[in-house]
């Protein structure tokens, strides 16, 4: 087999079976293709891989100006290949589990205060039809952790009152329920009866949130309606931010971290983490100040 025609079937194994999004697996397949082409020019038979061979191409990678994010992810892209392999009877064994992700510098997510939260909720004018449906779906996006386009492709079938859970269409075709609380159904439930029917004037509509025309509503849409709310709250912020506010203040909340995972749809456990390193800086510099104002007294 040569090596495009194994990078093809990798490619379509990561999307098919492991329900990967198109640009993990394209970024896994680029990884790959570096690796199998590092082995031709080293002479080293894919069957007869070591976990060796795996640190010195890595090596390699890390000597030719590769930063550690380039790294991390070229180890995660040999783990799957190396699943696949496995799977496929090409090793025995996955050798690329043995290698340890470099702990890669991260930017610290921006999130807001509670307080700040309900400062740029609260300066939706609710006293329109338009105000209404912002109020129900930046409720929806905070309440629930939605990326935005979860929140635009959200489909009425998938809104159970009842049960208070939403089944959620996330990345790689993944799906998950995640459930929302009274506030967020009042709202809801507002919109839904009240200002939906007149926006679709009777047309089969089957996203949950429409624009002034009936239409399902855009993710630039999204953004005009969130920029308004900001210039009038004096909240500086992104839609984003507010996904990432949902977990730290869980986790500040004391919910475990498992949790976190299951409701914000990560696949990697990692992912979730640094929202732990958010709220240890929240507490820090919040101890700072308590124990610095009491020193200066």
């Amino acid at each position: 087999m040569t090596v495009q025609m194994l990078l093809e079937q990798f490619y379509a194994d990561l999307i098919l079976v492991e329900r990967d999004s198109e640009q993990t697996a394209q970024t896994y397949k680029i990884s790959a293709q570096e690796f199998l082409e590092w082995l031709t020019q080293e002479h080293i038979k894919l069957r007869e891989v070591t976990a060796q061979n795996l640190v010195y191409f890595l090596m390699k990678r890390k000597t030719d100006g590769n930063a550690e994010l380039t790294l991390a992810k070229d180890i995660s892209a040999l783990r799957a290949l190396g699943s696949y392999l496995v799977r496929k009877n090409y090793w025995e064994e996955n050798h690329a589990l043995m290698l340890d992700r470099p702990k890669a510098g991260r930017h610290l997510p921006k999130v807001l205060s509670v307080d700040q939260t309900d400062r740029l909720l609260g300066a939706i004018d609710t006293s329109t039809p338009l105000g209404v449906r912002d109020d129900a779906l930046f409720e929806l996006i905070y309440s629930c952790g939605l990326r935005i386009s979860e929140a635009c492709g959200l489909k009425v079938a998938n809104v159970h009152f009842d049960e208070h859970l939403i089944l959620v269409h996330g990345k790689g075709d993944k799906e998950r329920l995640v459930p929302f609380g009274e506030v967020a159904a009042q709202k809801l439930l507002k919109y839904m009866n009240e200002v939906r029917p007149e926006l679709v004037k009777g047309r089969n509509i089957s996203e949950v949130f429409v624009n002034y025309k009936g239409e399902p509503i855009s993710r630039k849409g999204v953004w005009k309606r969130f920029q308004e709310m900001e210039a009038l709250s004096g909240v500086q912020s992104k839609v984003h931010t507010l996904r990432h506010s949902f977990a730290t203040h869980l986790l500040a909340g004391g919910a475990d971290l498992r949790s976190v995972q299951e409701l914000l749809g990560h696949s990697d456990l990692s992912t979730t983490t640094i929202y732990t390193h958010v709220t240890d800086t929240q507490l820090e510099n919040a101890h700072k100040k308590y124990f610095e104002g009491k020193n200066d007294e």
